[in-house]
């Protein structure tokens, strides 16, 4: 089916980030969300079509991992940095509204920005480091000291898999009458924690050993 004909809570419930998509066209995907996205773009004027691509294009295609090591970190920054720096800023300002609109239910995910807010911040500081030591000594081939930014990313990894596992008791189904906007930070949630797994297995157990003396590989830090 064509994300054109499909209604904007269902596509908000389900795309990961196509609530940020909504938002910068103004299109109601809560309140208004009952229509399909061809309906809402055209009582706007708007070119349902080019949302449409927008919101395909948020959806990394799915592809197998590969052991090439500078494969693999062209990889990790293109299916789990870049998107990581996209859906996480849409997640908190999503929680930040579920906690206020229904901050009063029990079931409501409250204290749950209060996680995403500093998470967001920590995770993007461990990507540039990364980015700007870690994968560029790979990629010149490794050397002896690369060891200790190893460590030091394995020691990271084990702050991000305590904090997945807070967040991983807030990826519950929601209740029946919740609204798109509390669905929608449900369904990015649960992809954010399969993601965070992901990325880290890839890295402690595939990419890091590739460059570590035997005996040094201490296995999944995610405690999964």
């Amino acid at each position: 089916m064509s994300a054109t004909t499909e209604t904007l809570s269902v596509l908000a419930t389900t795309i990961p980030g196509a609530t940020a998509v909504f938002r910068k066209y103004k299109l109601d995907f809560c309140c208004g969300g009952a229509v399909s996205l061809a309906e809402a773009a055209a009582a706007k004027g708007l070119d349902a079509d080019t949302i449409a691509q927008e919101l395909a294009a948020l959806a990394p295609a799915a592809a197998e991992a590969p052991s090439d090591p500078n494969a693999l970190i062209a990889h990790i920054l293109t299916r789990y940095h870049e998107v990581h720096r996209r859906e996480l800023p849409e997640l908190v300002r999503l929680a930040k509204r579920v906690e206020a609109v229904h901050g009063e239910r029990p079931e409501a995910p409250k204290g749950l920005a209060a996680i995403l807010a500093p998470f967001a911040r920590e995770l993007d500081d461990h990507m540039r480091k990364e980015e700007m030591v870690l994968f560029p000594m790979m990629e010149d081939g490794g050397n002896d000291f690369i060891r200790h930014p190893i460590g030091a990313m394995r020691s990271e990894h084990l702050e991000a898999g305590a904090t997945l596992k807070e967040l991983e008791k807030f990826a519950v189904e929601p209740p029946a009458d919740a609204c798109p906007t509390w669905r929608a930070l449900n369904a990015g949630l649960a992809k954010l924690c399969d993601d965070l797994m992901n990325h880290i297995h890839l890295e402690n157990n595939v990419l890091f050993p590739a460059f570590e003396t035997a005996g040094h590989h201490e296995g999944c830090s995610c405690g999964h």
